[in-house]
C-alpha cells in the first residue's frame, strides 16, 4: 500500500505540473478570444506529450512486453478518451449548467465559472489517468 501512495503522490506531482501546463495553455488561448473548448483541446494536448514523458520516466514502471510506439499509442488512446471526458466536463458545466442558471451567473464572471469548470475536470481526469494507466500501461510485479 505504502508504494502505491509513494506512486501515486508522484504521479500527483507530475499532474500539478502538467496542470500548470494545461491550465495556462488554456487561460492564454481563452484570453486571445479562442473558444474555450478549443482552448481546452490545445492545453490538454500539451499537457499529454509533457505527462507521458514524465510519468514513463518517474511514475510509472515500463512494461518489457511492448514497444515504445505501442506504449505511446496505448497513452494516447487513454489520453483520447480522457480528453472526451474532460470536454464533456467542461460543456456540462458551462453550456449546460452555467448558461442556464441565471443564479450561477450573478455570482461568478463567465470566465471564473469556466476556469472552476477546469479545475474540477481535470480532478476527475487524473483519476481516471492514473487508474488507467496503471492499468493498461505498467509492468506487472
Amino acid at each position: 500500500m505504502k508504494k502505491i501512495i509513494q506512486q501515486f503522490l508522484k504521479f500527483g506531482l507530475v499532474g500539478v505540473l502538467c496542470f500548470l501546463i494545461d491550465t495556462g495553455f488554456y487561460t492564454v488561448c481563452n484570453l486571445l478570444g479562442v473558444p474555450y473548448l478549443i482552448s481546452g483541446v490545445i492545453g490538454f494536448s500539451v499537457s499529454v506529450i509533457v505527462n507521458y514523458l514524465l510519468s514513463m520516466k518517474y511514475v510509472f514502471v515500463r512494461r518489457d512486453d511492448i514497444s515504445r510506439k505501442r506504449e505511446f499509442v496505448i497513452y494516447l488512446i487513454l489520453s483520447v478518451i480522457g480528453l472526451g471526458l474532460n470536454e464533456l466536463i467542461l460543456y456540462t458545466c458551462i453550456d449546460v449548467i452555467y448558461k442556464n442558471w441565471p443564479f450561477l451567473q450573478s455570482l461568478l464572471p463567465v470566465r471564473a465559472a469556466e476556469l472552476l469548470a477546469k479545475i474540477g475536470a481535470t480532478g476527475i481526469v487524473m483519476v481516471y489517468n492514473f487508474v488507467t494507466r496503471k492499468i493498461f500501461m505498467e509492468k506487472k510485479e
